[in-house]
């Protein structure tokens, strides 16, 4: 028994692939072992049916816990895919033998595991960037391509694995491994000895990222091994799992769009493996011409000329043989682009393109990344949620090319209704609403939906297939899953109309009990006013899904009641108006009106607390404003124009943002107030007063604020006040024409400031005009 053959690769790499392909057919091995998920092995015939590539291997695992789902892409030049389809050709035996990705050796690693092959370049940058720096490189792509896309650009192939094994030894040298890179290289490790226990003279080639080679060879080296395969892991009984083929794209597979692991740009490294360096260099400056022309961005044959000068010269200097695709862009840049960038440019790094980016960068780098997307074969098995929704949409006409308008009140407008809000949930495309019911208590009736982006459903469905088999429980599933892990109470109170429009019953007793045992820990009033303007609208309102008075619901408003009381208590300092705590305070009051029965705080109690914080001078002035219209709302003895009249010595700001909170509350009682015997006036009266007497400049500070609260009352209400206003002064007018004005009041006040400052420095120097 030999030792095998370890060749250590970049994932997405087309010098790798060669190399792979070369070795697959001059050692014609017995065993071809690749790094990949080993659940697949009993259905590498359906991987190898003649896809369209690029596809990915869509693995998911969920349980009661947690849910894990990774994607291992495949695309013509992947060194994997390479060596399991010419390994195929050759009559080897084809193996994956990496862990499945719902291993803890995947999820235990912070952010997951989202893409199977995004496990090592993070982990030796430290390395990398030395190389970078000994290069004169900006980037890792660039050293790489340096030292093997185009540098090595017709070594010999024993010449260009030793440079691999010398590269992925040295970058793994200076990085750790960690217990999840220990625990795949230890199962991948035996399955490299039970194929060589099994292979007998012949060689086996083994096929991983680089990073795990070195560990590899280590793991195996004198070690006999057994003959039998190592046992495949399977999820827990109680857990659900599987893997899946789904189309892919070359835009999923750019780093530019975010992609973590292997070569960026797949549309020119495409080129790079059909036709060679040279060859895709042309093509990239085709296809950014192409793309700059049919945008409007003028490029001149001159412009061509000098980028091509540039990129040769660039080469050039950099010692390449061939230009390399960071020549390419540099030269097109520096012959395109005249203006002064803010940022630098893409390729220097690596991630997603920022905002800003200059739009002849951003058509470069999509050139580079290409249009090509994958398509499976039509044998290829799919999960039954496809089938599933390709049966209903068909069931109930609905087509993706065609506008629906749907009425909720009937019962097939609301079937339909809920199968496109499943399809939304699971973030399937081909639907988009453009209008509806917008929360619990909309008295709108009629959902319109219009064609959307229908590129992409298959996919998607095969991995919503992850979540059920029927796009009901799919649906379910993942909301449910959303809901354990949502971080605020904001987002709890949107999942719970969700589940509404999508008709889980079933999960709506889940998602209500999350959110009354979530709402009791709260510290934000801002996302319990969302739970509880929610939750009340649907128990007050609903006439549509079937919810109203659910017992579920009063218990989420109940605790979100009693946790608002609780907090607002606590809120002290601070100025200005803040929303979303008269919101709370708003909803508190919505719920004591109209579902008191619910609550276990009654409205004498509640009164109470109101009184206490109106009275707190520690409590912001908006609160106390709201404190003191939520006890008048309810009913309790109130003296308005005295509590507005005490606060004249605090300064009209203060006075401002009182009344913001009294109106947000107590509009309608504010509208009602009347002079009685022993108040002869009201709190209209009092603020006339109030601000009838500020000077010139107090006014102007004060506007603002006077402003902002009078804001809360709809144009018919402020009518009514100037009218009061009117006739206070034993004028005859018009009191709308008094809320209509030419221009911005603060902006008429602050003009006429201007200029009585301006006549009085004329008069005290003695310039005024003498008529």
């Amino acid at each position: 028994m030999g030792a095998p053959v370890l060749l250590g690769v970049r994932h997405h790499s087309p010098a790798c692939a060669r190399l792979v392909a070369h070795t697959v057919e001059s050692l014609r091995p017995a065993y071809v072992l690749v790094e990949g998920p080993v659940e697949m092995n009993d259905r590498l015939p359906e991987l190898l049916l003649g896809h369209e590539l690029p596809v990915a291997v869509f693995s998911h695992y969920r349980d009661t816990e947690r849910t894990a789902t990774s994607w291992t892409p495949l695309c013509d030049y992947s060194p994997e895919w390479v060596a399991l389809t010419a390994g195929h050709r050759s009559g080897a035996q084809v193996r994956f033998i990496d862990l499945p990705a719902w291993h803890p050796a995947f999820t235990d690693r912070a952010g997951g595991a989202a893409n199977r092959y995004a496990d090592a370049e993070a982990r030796y940058a430290e390395a990398t960037e030395r190389l970078c720096v000994h290069y004169a490189v900006d980037s890792v792509d660039a050293l790489w391509d340096r030292l093997f896309e185009v540098g090595a650009a017709g070594t010999a192939p024993e010449r260009l694995a030793e440079r691999l094994d010398a590269y992925f030894a040295l970058v793994r040298g200076e990085a750790a491994a960690d217990a999840g890179d220990r625990a795949r290289e230890e199962y991948m490790a035996s399955w490299v000895r039970a194929a060589l226990a099994r292979a007998g003279e012949r060689p086996v080639l083994v096929v991983t990222g680089g990073f795990h080679q070195p560990a590899l060879r280590r793991l195996v080296e004198g070690d006999p091994g057994r003959a039998d395969w190592p046992e495949v892991p399977a999820p827990p009984a109680d857990a659900l799992g599987g893997s899946f083929l789904v189309p892919y794209s070359f835009r999923q597979l750019d780093a530019f769009a975010g992609y973590q692991s292997g070569m960026p740009s797949p549309g020119y490294y495409q080129q790079v493996w059909e036709h060679g360096p040279a060859a895709a260099g042309r093509e990239l400056l085709r296809t950014v011409t192409a793309r700059l022309r049919g945008r409007g961005l003028p490029v001149s044959t001159a412009d061509l000329i000098a980028a091509r000068s540039l990129s040769q010269g660039l080469a050039a200097l950099r010692g390449h043989p061939h230009e390399s695709r960071v020549d390419l862009l540099d030269g097109l840049a520096g012959a395109l682009i005249s203006d002064d960038l803010e940022q630098p440019l893409p390729w220097t790094g690596r991630g997603p393109i920022g905002p800003g980016t200059h739009p002849v960068v951003v058509e470069m780098v999509a050139a580079c990344t290409g249009e090509r997307s994958g398509r499976l074969h039509p044998d290829t098995p799919l999960p039954p949620l496809v089938h599933d929704v390709e049966e209903q949409l068909a069931r109930w006409g609905l087509a993706d090319d065609q506008r629906h308008l749907l009425d909720l009140a009937t019962p097939d407008g609301l079937i339909r209704s809920q199968l496109l809000h499943r399809l939304r949930v699971l973030d399937v495309p081909g639907f988009v609403r453009s209008s509806g019911p917008e929360h619990g208590a909309d008295p709108v009736v009629i959902e319109r939906w219009e064609p959307g982006r229908a590129g992409g459903r298959g996919a998607a469905l095969i991995e919503a297939g992850a979540y059920g088999a029927r796009l009901d429980e799919a649906a379910t599933t993942l909301l449910a899953q959303r809901a354990r892990t949502a971080a605020d109470a904001g987002a709890l109170a949107g999942l719970l109309f969700d589940a509404v429009l999508i008709g889980a019953e079933t999960l709506s007793a889940e998602l209500l009990s999350t959110l009354a045992a979530r709402v009791g820990g709260l510290g934000e009033l801002g996302p319990l006013a969302e739970v509880l303007v929610t939750a009340l609208g649907l128990w007050r309102h609903d006439a549509v899904y079937g919810v109203a008075r659910s017992p579920g619901l009063g218990a989420v408003v109940a605790g979100a009641v009693d946790r608002v009381l609780w907090l607002v208590e606590g809120v002290h300092g601070g100025t200005g108006v803040d929303r979303a705590r008269l919101r709370a305070l708003a909803a508190v009051r919505d719920a004591l009106l109209h579902a008191e029965g619910l609550l276990a705080t009654d409205r004498a109690t509640v009164a109470g607390i109101a009184r206490r914080i109106a009275a707190d001078p520690r409590s912001p002035a908006d609160l106390r404003g709201a404190a003191f219209g939520l006890g008048w709302s309810l009913g309790a003895a109130a003296d308005p124009a005295a509590a507005a009249q005490a606060l004249t010595g605090t300064g009209v700001v203060v006075l401002g943002d009182w009344l913001a909170g009294l109106f947000s509350l107590a509009r309608d009682e504010v509208g009602r107030d009347q002079p009685a015997p022993d108040r002869p006036e009201t709190l209209v009266d009092v603020l006339d007063g109030i601000v009838t007497a500020l000077g010139e400049e107090e006014f102007l500070i004060g506007l603002p604020a006077l402003r902002q609260a009078f804001a809360f009352f709809p144009p018919r209400e402020r009518e009514r006040i100037a009218a009061r206003l009117l006739d206070r002064r034993g004028r005859r007018g018009s009191a709308r024409s008094l809320l209509r004005t030419t221009a911005d009041p603060l902006l008429l006040a602050r003009a006429a400031a201007l200029e009585e400052n301006v006549t009085r420095m004329l008069d005290r120097h003695g310039l005024r005009a003498v008529r």
